[in-house]
């Protein structure tokens, strides 16, 4: 009878040196196995080249490396750089390469597919097939890390979790791909480099404070009017602002730690003076900054770019207010790198 393999990086590193223990071997032997997988990013069992080929030969009997593939590379004019990556089941999500005179921003996907329905999202028209394993977006990250050496010779400094997905739905998967990619056994990068990105999952918001999660916090917010914002993210009815801004009180009450809002402004849904002031007293319950985005429409409907006036204005009632508020520009506009336009960070 055929039996499917087991993806060798679901296991723990004790897993692989009981496995060895229990084939007559060494267990140090999974030390070596686990260094391979995570810290030097082994595609296959045969890479593994202080492993005797006996031992490979067993690993290669028992266990696969599921490792993603980037399928295709876009280059823009600015440095951005868009990967189509290819799962192990043939399914296909995003990453972007965000490069800037000082950083290098790598933006992953957390599921292919999204669970949410936000109506300007491209991501959006696609339904959630399944989520990421925390393999497939620490391959992504990996793999970005390694574009940025070749094409702007420095390693990646960043990652934001605004790719494909909403990073909170996936929340065991994503923390452990974090985990990886923080550990010295993996890419060592500190926690403060990363963001993760949510549109307002209110009681996640709070399972991360509880969880004493190190990460920065992006809330992808564009109205603080309550039906404006149910009308650009209908899924937000589950989780209303007066929620959102308790689980954002908590999570700064127990981390300290501020908050981005990323906010889209488009014509004719938020862009009076009424989303302006809604947003600078929203900005007001936690210590937060705001990246006022702009949009790379999708398509000719009703999400269209806001009159450049109109973004003037929310920077300025932001910064009388005594908010940081920055204008992020779209990036990789020429390869349409959709979640680049998010990613943009200092």
């Amino acid at each position: 009878m055929n039996t499917v393999k087991k993806d060798i990086r679901s296991l723990t590193k004790e897993q692989i040196r009981d496995f060895f223990v229990a084939q007559g071997d060494k267990a140090f032997r999974g030390n070596q196995v686990y260094e391979w997988l995570w810290s030097k990013g082994a595609h296959n069992f045969d890479d593994m080249t202080n492993i005797s080929k006996e031992t490979r030969a067993l690993l290669e009997q028992h266990f696969v490396i599921n490792h993603i593939k980037v399928d295709t590379m876009q280059h823009s004019n600015d440095g951005t750089i868009k990967n189509a990556v290819r799962l192990h089941d043939g399914l296909i999500v995003e990453s972007v390469l965000i490069p800037t005179e000082t950083r290098t921003t790598a933006c992953v996907s957390s599921q292919v597919g999204c669970s949410l329905d936000c109506n300007f999202c491209a991501t959006a028209r696609l339904k959630r097939m399944r989520n990421l394993a925390p393999d497939e977006i620490y391959d992504q990250v990996v793999a970005i890390d390694q574009e940025s050496r070749l094409y702007h010779n420095r390693p990646l400094s960043n990652i934001v979790f605004m790719g494909m997905g909403e990073p909170l739905m996936n929340y065991p998967n994503v923390m452990k791909a974090i985990e990886k990619i923080t550990s010295s056994e993996g890419l060592g990068m500190s926690p403060k480099r990363i963001t993760v990105s949510t549109s307002g999952v209110s009681k996640m918001i709070k399972k991360m404070a509880d969880d004493e999660v190190k990460v920065k916090l992006a809330v992808s917010l564009h109205s603080a009017i309550e039906e404006t914002r149910n009308q650009i993210m209908p899924f937000t009815k589950s989780f209303p602002l007066p929620e959102l801004r308790e689980a954002l009180e908590y999570w700064y009450r127990k981390t300290k730690s501020k908050i981005t809002y990323e906010y889209v402004v488009w014509k004719g849904i938020n862009d009076d003076k009424k989303a302006i002031d809604a947003l600078v007293k929203f900005c007001k319950y936690v210590p937060c900054k705001v990246n006022i985005i702009e949009y790379n429409p999708i398509d000719d409907g009703a999400f269209q770019q806001a009159d450049p006036t109109v973004i003037d204005a929310y920077i300025k009632a932001l910064e009388n207010a005594g908010i940081v508020a920055k204008v992020r520009r779209s990036r990789g506009k020429d390869i349409d790198a959709a979640c680049g336009q998010l990613a943009n960070k200092s």
